[in-house]
């Protein structure tokens, strides 16, 4: 019987620095977990892409890893980006990940490196067979050089550590199909928030949401009308909420969303080279799209 991590929407969060970016703001970090338990996210992921994972040290993660899964303990589940382009590496980030008692692994497909889909099976399966923690397999192929196929999809469900599907690539076809191919053998999450009611009316189980660091309980309740079938409600406040979501993507992820957290929280925006602060203009497009969804006065 396989594991299954959640349902609904888990958010993706963003990992706040210090003034200076030095350091990992732990006091700002447990604010934004506050925040989600109390606006009814499902599940959290900490140190993924949209955590800036690249970019932070292995000593932080585990800083990270813990507080999360002590702040949610019995609450939510608590999902550890853990990917890498160096199979060994990933092995190494996702054993330390369940030393601090994370529920599940999400594992981006190897990048830069292009591999075949045979590279990609062999990959998974290497980790999988070294881990205990169910994985969430991760397609963004926008951001990796390399995407999963339908069919790759299907052999890597038969495996039983890998449950779930972060599905990010955009196309509508490969994803009826992959959901039909796999059944019930893993869970198929959206990776883009736009996309979660069509994802949800095919069968995806919910979202792994960008947006959701500032609208979780609206994340939440579109997922939880999507699975009691109430798809114009869900669609209706995804539409409302639209223009605030797709903001959260006018620049790259995670620049915008770290400038709404600013605005809603007082957090700061700071991020990591290579990444920047997005410009003025987007900043106020944000600003005004939060006021109009009445998050900010």
């Amino acid at each position: 019987m396989k594991k299954h991590i959640f349902s609904g929407c888990a958010t993706a969060l963003i990992t706040p620095f210090t003034d200076d970016g030095k350091d990992v703001d732990i006091k700002a970090f447990e604010k934004l977990i506050g925040f989600q338990l109390d606006n009814n996210a499902d599940a959290l992921v900490v140190a993924g892409t949209t955590g800036e994972s690249p970019v932070i040290t292995s000593e932080e993660k585990a800083l990270l890893f813990k507080t999360a899964c002590n702040m949610c303990s019995d609450k939510i589940p608590v999902i550890a980006g853990t990917g890498s382009n160096n199979t060994q590496e990933a092995v190494r980030k996702s054993n330390d990940a369940e030393k601090q008692g994370v529920d599940g692994l999400l594992i981006v497909t190897p990048y830069y490196n292009k591999c075949t889909q045979e590279g990609i099976i062999e990959h998974y399966f290497y980790i999988a067979d070294r881990v205990s923690a169910p994985i969430i397999v991760y397609n963004v192929p926008s951001r990796t050089g390399v995407s999963i196929a339908p069919e790759t999809y299907k052999i890597l469900a038969e495996h039983k550590n890998i449950s779930g599907i972060k599905e990010a690539g955009n196309n509508v076809s490969d994803f009826i199909k992959t959901v039909t191919l796999c059944e019930d053998n893993a869970d198929i999450f959206s990776g883009n928030d736009d996309m979660t009611v069509c994802m949800m009316a095919m069968g995806a189980k919910g979202v792994i949401s960008v947006a959701s660091n500032i609208i979780p309980d609206i994340m939440h309740r579109i997922t939880a009308n999507c699975a009691e079938g109430n798809f114009k409600v869900a669609s209706d406040l995804l539409k409302k909420h639209l223009n605030l979501i797709n903001l959260m993507f006018c620049e790259v992820n995670p620049a915008p969303v770290k400038s709404a957290c600013n605005l809603l929280f007082d957090i700061k925006e700071r991020l990591r080279l290579p990444l920047t602060n997005i410009s003025q203009m987007n900043k106020q497009k944000i600003a005004n799209a939060l006021h109009e969804c009445k998050l900010l006065t």
